[in-house]
Protein backbone atom coordinates (compact mmCIF):
# COMPACT_ATOMS: atom_id res chain seq x y z
CA UNK A 1 0.00 0.00 0.00
CA UNK A 2 0.85 3.24 -0.85
CA UNK A 3 2.25 6.13 1.77
CA UNK A 4 0.38 9.42 1.49
CA UNK A 5 1.72 12.50 0.35
CA UNK A 6 0.97 14.44 3.29
CA UNK A 7 2.19 12.16 5.81
CA UNK A 8 5.14 14.66 6.86
CA UNK A 9 2.54 17.01 7.73
CA UNK A 10 0.51 14.14 9.41
CA UNK A 11 3.24 13.54 11.77
CA UNK A 12 3.90 17.23 12.80
CA UNK A 13 0.49 17.57 14.04
CA UNK A 14 0.58 14.77 15.89
CA UNK A 15 4.06 16.11 17.49
CA UNK A 16 2.31 18.90 17.46
CA UNK A 17 -0.40 17.86 19.76
CA UNK A 18 1.98 15.58 21.85
CA UNK A 19 4.02 18.24 22.94
CA UNK A 20 1.05 20.40 24.17
CA UNK A 21 0.09 17.43 26.37
CA UNK A 22 3.43 17.13 27.46
CA UNK A 23 3.72 21.15 28.29
CA UNK A 24 0.39 20.89 30.42
CA UNK A 25 2.38 18.79 33.04
CA UNK A 26 2.78 20.96 36.44
CA UNK A 27 6.46 22.04 36.61
CA UNK A 28 8.10 19.17 38.75
CA UNK A 29 10.07 20.76 42.37
CA UNK A 30 11.78 19.04 44.95
CA UNK A 31 8.48 18.26 46.47
CA UNK A 32 6.95 16.70 44.07
CA UNK A 33 4.43 13.45 45.48
CA UNK A 34 5.80 10.23 45.32
CA UNK A 35 3.83 7.64 43.11
CA UNK A 36 0.49 6.54 44.15
CA UNK A 37 0.32 2.87 45.74
CA UNK A 38 -2.88 2.36 43.66
CA UNK A 39 -1.52 3.03 40.27
CA UNK A 40 2.38 1.12 41.06
CA UNK A 41 0.84 -1.74 41.54
CA UNK A 42 -1.34 -1.50 38.29
CA UNK A 43 1.68 -0.23 36.45
CA UNK A 44 3.94 -4.07 37.90
CA UNK A 45 0.94 -5.65 36.40
CA UNK A 46 1.01 -3.83 33.12
CA UNK A 47 4.07 -4.69 32.97
CA UNK A 48 3.61 -8.76 33.99
CA UNK A 49 0.89 -8.46 30.76
CA UNK A 50 3.18 -7.02 28.49
CA UNK A 51 5.77 -10.19 29.48
CA UNK A 52 8.30 -7.75 31.29
CA UNK A 53 9.77 -6.15 28.11
CA UNK A 54 13.51 -4.80 28.22
CA UNK A 55 12.02 -1.61 27.65
CA UNK A 56 10.29 -1.45 30.70
CA UNK A 57 13.21 -2.58 32.87
CA UNK A 58 12.93 0.47 35.45
CA UNK A 59 9.97 -0.72 36.24
CA UNK A 60 11.47 -2.03 39.79
CA UNK A 61 9.15 -2.61 43.16
CA UNK A 62 11.83 -0.86 45.41
CA UNK A 63 11.44 2.66 43.51
CA UNK A 64 9.29 5.24 42.84
CA UNK A 65 7.49 5.02 39.97
CA UNK A 66 6.97 8.25 38.94
CA UNK A 67 10.63 7.61 38.16
CA UNK A 68 10.63 4.84 35.68
CA UNK A 69 11.36 5.26 31.89
CA UNK A 70 8.33 5.86 29.24
CA UNK A 71 5.48 7.45 32.03
CA UNK A 72 4.89 10.68 34.00
CA UNK A 73 2.70 11.49 36.96
CA UNK A 74 1.19 14.73 38.18
CA UNK A 75 3.55 16.50 40.64
CA UNK A 76 0.88 17.34 42.99
CA UNK A 77 -0.73 13.89 43.58
CA UNK A 78 1.54 11.48 42.03
CA UNK A 79 -1.18 9.84 40.04
CA UNK A 80 0.07 8.45 36.30
CA UNK A 81 -1.42 10.60 34.02
CA UNK A 82 1.01 9.52 30.30
CA UNK A 83 1.64 6.34 29.40
CA UNK A 84 4.03 6.07 26.81
CA UNK A 85 5.75 2.88 25.56
CA UNK A 86 6.51 2.65 21.85
CA UNK A 87 9.70 2.05 19.82
CA UNK A 88 10.60 -1.84 21.05
CA UNK A 89 10.16 -5.38 21.35
CA UNK A 90 6.99 -6.26 23.05
CA UNK A 91 5.33 -9.59 21.91
CA UNK A 92 1.36 -9.45 23.66
CA UNK A 93 -1.39 -7.99 23.83
CA UNK A 94 -2.41 -4.80 25.89
CA UNK A 95 -3.00 -5.87 29.01
CA UNK A 96 -6.80 -5.25 30.35
CA UNK A 97 -5.25 -3.74 33.28
CA UNK A 98 -4.30 -0.83 31.75
CA UNK A 99 -8.05 0.41 32.08
CA UNK A 100 -6.94 0.91 35.96
CA UNK A 101 -4.92 4.20 36.08
CA UNK A 102 -8.06 6.44 36.60
CA UNK A 103 -6.00 9.56 35.80
CA UNK A 104 -4.31 8.33 32.59
CA UNK A 105 -4.85 11.69 30.16
CA UNK A 106 -2.19 9.85 27.37
CA UNK A 107 -2.05 6.33 25.68
CA UNK A 108 0.61 6.30 23.28
CA UNK A 109 1.76 2.72 22.15
CA UNK A 110 3.14 2.45 19.13
CA UNK A 111 5.50 1.03 17.42
CA UNK A 112 5.97 -2.60 19.32
CA UNK A 113 6.90 -5.75 17.54
CA UNK A 114 4.39 -7.72 17.93
CA UNK A 115 1.41 -5.99 20.10
CA UNK A 116 -0.91 -7.79 18.84
CA UNK A 117 -4.89 -9.16 19.72
CA UNK A 118 -7.77 -6.86 20.52
CA UNK A 119 -8.58 -2.91 21.77
CA UNK A 120 -9.21 -4.20 25.65
CA UNK A 121 -12.91 -3.14 26.28
CA UNK A 122 -11.26 -2.46 29.78
CA UNK A 123 -9.84 1.33 28.03
CA UNK A 124 -13.58 2.44 28.01
CA UNK A 125 -13.14 3.25 31.77
CA UNK A 126 -10.12 6.17 30.95
CA UNK A 127 -12.56 9.15 31.05
CA UNK A 128 -9.86 11.69 31.64
CA UNK A 129 -8.25 10.50 28.55
CA UNK A 130 -7.54 12.55 25.73
CA UNK A 131 -4.66 11.45 23.62
CA UNK A 132 -4.83 7.73 22.24
CA UNK A 133 -2.18 6.81 20.10
CA UNK A 134 -1.79 3.03 18.89
CA UNK A 135 -0.13 3.30 15.31
CA UNK A 136 2.03 0.56 13.76
CA UNK A 137 1.37 -2.33 15.62
CA UNK A 138 -0.12 -5.90 14.79
CA UNK A 139 -3.51 -5.09 16.30
CA UNK A 140 -6.79 -6.59 15.02
CA UNK A 141 -9.87 -6.92 15.42
CA UNK A 142 -12.86 -4.81 14.91
CA UNK A 143 -12.86 -1.05 15.77
CA UNK A 144 -14.42 -1.19 19.12
CA UNK A 145 -17.46 1.42 19.67
CA UNK A 146 -16.40 1.41 23.54
CA UNK A 147 -14.12 4.30 21.74
CA UNK A 148 -17.30 6.73 21.11
CA UNK A 149 -17.55 6.62 25.30
CA UNK A 150 -13.94 9.05 25.90
CA UNK A 151 -15.28 12.02 25.44
CA UNK A 152 -12.67 13.89 25.97
CA UNK A 153 -10.65 12.39 23.59
CA UNK A 154 -8.86 15.48 20.77
CA UNK A 155 -6.58 12.34 19.14
CA UNK A 156 -7.37 9.17 18.33
CA UNK A 157 -4.91 7.05 16.12
CA UNK A 158 -5.29 3.75 15.08
CA UNK A 159 -2.80 3.27 11.86
CA UNK A 160 -1.03 0.72 10.68
CA UNK A 161 -2.87 -1.93 11.97
CA UNK A 162 -4.88 -4.80 11.08
CA UNK A 163 -8.36 -3.52 12.35
CA UNK A 164 -11.26 -4.98 9.86
CA UNK A 165 -14.80 -4.53 9.68
CA UNK A 166 -16.63 -1.60 9.37
CA UNK A 167 -15.72 1.96 11.19
CA UNK A 168 -18.14 2.35 13.78
CA UNK A 169 -20.59 5.25 13.27
CA UNK A 170 -20.42 6.20 16.98
CA UNK A 171 -17.44 7.87 16.66
CA UNK A 172 -18.94 10.99 15.88
CA UNK A 173 -20.03 11.32 19.20
CA UNK A 174 -16.42 12.32 20.15
CA UNK A 175 -17.07 16.10 20.43
CA UNK A 176 -13.72 17.07 21.00
CA UNK A 177 -11.71 15.37 18.04
CA UNK A 178 -9.58 17.60 16.40
CA UNK A 179 -7.70 14.60 14.41
CA UNK A 180 -8.96 10.95 13.73
CA UNK A 181 -6.28 7.96 11.94
CA UNK A 182 -7.82 5.12 10.46
CA UNK A 183 -5.20 4.39 7.92
CA UNK A 184 -3.73 1.49 6.73
CA UNK A 185 -5.49 -1.32 8.26
CA UNK A 186 -8.39 -3.50 6.65
CA UNK A 187 -11.42 -1.68 6.99
CA UNK A 188 -14.50 -2.35 4.71
CA UNK A 189 -17.88 -1.09 4.00
CA UNK A 190 -19.00 2.69 3.74
CA UNK A 191 -17.55 5.82 5.31
CA UNK A 192 -20.35 6.58 8.06
CA UNK A 193 -23.06 9.21 7.33
CA UNK A 194 -22.58 10.74 10.83
CA UNK A 195 -19.02 11.80 9.85
CA UNK A 196 -21.19 15.01 7.95
CA UNK A 197 -22.27 15.51 11.67
CA UNK A 198 -19.64 15.07 14.34
CA UNK A 199 -21.13 16.14 18.19
CA UNK A 200 -18.41 19.41 17.47
CA UNK A 201 -15.87 20.48 15.23
CA UNK A 202 -15.51 18.23 12.07
CA UNK A 203 -11.95 16.60 12.87
CA UNK A 204 -9.08 15.99 10.30
CA UNK A 205 -9.64 12.52 8.67
CA UNK A 206 -7.27 9.91 7.37
CA UNK A 207 -9.11 6.83 6.30
CA UNK A 208 -6.75 5.53 2.84
CA UNK A 209 -5.35 2.49 2.49
CA UNK A 210 -8.09 0.22 3.61
CA UNK A 211 -10.93 -1.47 1.39
CA UNK A 212 -13.61 1.08 2.09
CA UNK A 213 -16.35 1.14 -1.11
CA UNK A 214 -19.48 3.25 -2.17
CA UNK A 215 -19.56 6.76 -2.60
CA UNK A 216 -18.69 9.16 -0.12
CA UNK A 217 -21.41 10.34 2.05
CA UNK A 218 -23.77 13.32 0.82
CA UNK A 219 -23.40 14.81 4.06
CA UNK A 220 -19.12 15.12 4.23
CA UNK A 221 -20.16 17.84 2.05
CA UNK A 222 -21.96 19.92 4.60
CA UNK A 223 -19.43 20.13 6.99
CA UNK A 224 -15.48 21.64 7.12
CA UNK A 225 -12.60 19.94 7.65
CA UNK A 226 -9.74 22.10 8.94
CA UNK A 227 -6.78 20.74 7.45
CA UNK A 228 -6.92 17.64 5.98
CA UNK A 229 -8.91 14.85 4.63
CA UNK A 230 -7.45 11.70 2.86
CA UNK A 231 -9.96 8.99 1.49
CA UNK A 232 -7.12 7.62 -0.45
CA UNK A 233 -6.21 4.04 -1.84
CA UNK A 234 -9.80 2.41 -0.96
CA UNK A 235 -12.64 1.26 -3.39
CA UNK A 236 -14.42 4.34 -3.40
CA UNK A 237 -17.04 5.45 -6.27
CA UNK A 238 -18.45 8.43 -7.54
CA UNK A 239 -18.82 11.96 -7.17
CA UNK A 240 -16.34 13.41 -4.61
CA UNK A 241 -16.70 16.75 -5.82
CA UNK A 242 -18.67 18.53 -2.97
CA UNK A 243 -15.81 17.77 -0.49
CA UNK A 244 -14.61 20.96 -2.08
CA UNK A 245 -15.66 24.65 -2.20
CA UNK A 246 -14.52 28.56 -2.22
CA UNK A 247 -15.14 28.87 1.37
CA UNK A 248 -13.57 25.83 3.23
CA UNK A 249 -10.72 26.26 5.24
CA UNK A 250 -9.34 22.62 3.87
CA UNK A 251 -5.11 22.38 3.02
CA UNK A 252 -4.69 19.51 1.86
CA UNK A 253 -6.86 16.81 -0.17
CA UNK A 254 -6.02 13.18 -0.77
CA UNK A 255 -8.48 11.00 -3.24
CA UNK A 256 -5.96 9.10 -5.54
CA UNK A 257 -6.38 5.51 -6.48
CA UNK A 258 -10.44 5.27 -5.97
CA UNK A 259 -12.70 5.35 -8.80
CA UNK A 260 -14.29 8.72 -8.21
CA UNK A 261 -15.85 10.31 -11.23
CA UNK A 262 -16.94 14.04 -11.81
CA UNK A 263 -16.34 16.76 -14.02
CA UNK A 264 -13.48 18.62 -12.44
CA UNK A 265 -14.25 21.44 -14.39
CA UNK A 266 -17.52 22.59 -12.50
CA UNK A 267 -15.01 22.58 -9.14
CA UNK A 268 -14.60 25.26 -7.07
CA UNK A 269 -11.46 25.05 -4.81
CA UNK A 270 -10.84 26.52 -1.28
CA UNK A 271 -8.33 29.49 -1.18
CA UNK A 272 -6.21 27.67 1.02
CA UNK A 273 -5.79 24.73 -0.82
CA UNK A 274 -2.04 23.70 -1.16
CA UNK A 275 -1.97 19.42 -1.44
CA UNK A 276 -4.44 18.18 -3.88
CA UNK A 277 -3.66 15.00 -5.16
CA UNK A 278 -6.65 13.24 -7.72
CA UNK A 279 -4.43 10.20 -9.45
CA UNK A 280 -5.66 7.27 -11.26
CA UNK A 281 -9.38 8.30 -10.74
CA UNK A 282 -12.16 8.50 -13.66
CA UNK A 283 -12.34 12.43 -13.01
CA UNK A 284 -12.81 13.88 -16.52
CA UNK A 285 -12.96 17.37 -17.93
CA UNK A 286 -10.62 20.29 -17.84
CA UNK A 287 -8.38 21.88 -15.24
CA UNK A 288 -10.32 24.88 -13.64
CA UNK A 289 -8.59 28.62 -14.47
CA UNK A 290 -9.27 28.77 -10.53
CA UNK A 291 -6.35 26.52 -10.02
CA UNK A 292 -4.04 29.24 -11.05
CA UNK A 293 -4.87 31.47 -7.86
CA UNK A 294 -4.31 28.81 -5.21
CA UNK A 295 -0.18 28.74 -3.82
CA UNK A 296 -0.10 24.65 -4.18
CA UNK A 297 2.48 22.73 -2.94
CA UNK A 298 1.74 19.73 -4.52
CA UNK A 299 -0.27 18.58 -7.53
CA UNK A 300 -1.20 15.22 -8.96
CA UNK A 301 -3.88 14.76 -11.00
CA UNK A 302 -2.24 12.16 -13.68
CA UNK A 303 -4.07 9.15 -14.31
CA UNK A 304 -7.25 10.49 -15.37
CA UNK A 305 -9.38 11.20 -18.11
CA UNK A 306 -9.26 15.09 -18.30
CA UNK A 307 -8.63 16.90 -21.20
CA UNK A 308 -7.94 20.27 -22.92
CA UNK A 309 -5.20 22.73 -22.36
CA UNK A 310 -3.85 23.29 -18.48
CA UNK A 311 -3.99 26.70 -17.32
CA UNK A 312 -1.20 29.65 -17.64
CA UNK A 313 -0.23 31.01 -14.70
CA UNK A 314 0.29 30.23 -10.96
CA UNK A 315 1.63 27.19 -9.89
CA UNK A 316 0.25 25.35 -11.96
CA UNK A 317 3.98 24.96 -14.47
CA UNK A 318 6.25 24.24 -11.83
CA UNK A 319 5.47 20.82 -11.48
CA UNK A 320 6.83 18.16 -13.73
CA UNK A 321 4.88 16.27 -16.34
CA UNK A 322 4.66 13.06 -13.92
CA UNK A 323 1.66 15.64 -12.47
CA UNK A 324 -0.49 15.14 -15.63
CA UNK A 325 0.52 12.36 -17.40
CA UNK A 326 -1.97 9.26 -18.61
CA UNK A 327 -4.85 11.67 -19.12
CA UNK A 328 -7.22 11.75 -22.28
CA UNK A 329 -5.47 14.46 -23.90
CA UNK A 330 -4.27 16.97 -21.02
CA UNK A 331 -1.84 19.63 -23.10
CA UNK A 332 0.38 22.60 -22.82
CA UNK A 333 3.64 22.99 -21.08
CA UNK A 334 4.32 21.35 -18.76
CA UNK A 335 2.98 18.57 -21.48
CA UNK A 336 3.72 18.66 -25.10
CA UNK A 337 1.65 22.08 -26.54
CA UNK A 338 -1.83 21.73 -27.53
Amino acid sequence: MKTSSFSTFTDVLSLSLTLLLLLSLPSPSLGAAKCNADDKKVLLQIKAGLNNPYLLASWTPDTDCCSWYALDCDSKTGRVIHLTIFDGNVSAQIPATIGDLPYLEMLDMNRLTNLNGPIPSSIAKLTNLNFLRLKSNRLSGVVPTFLSQLKKLTFLDLSFNFFSGSIPPSLSQLPNLLALHLDHNNLTGNIPDSFGSFAGNTPDLYLSNNFLSGQVPKSLGYVNFSSEIDLSSNNLVGDASFLFGKNKTVQFVELSMNSFQFDLSKVEFPDGLTNLDLSVNKIFGSLPAGLTKLNLQFLNVSYNSLCGQIPQGGKLQSFDSTAYDHNKCLCGAPLAAC
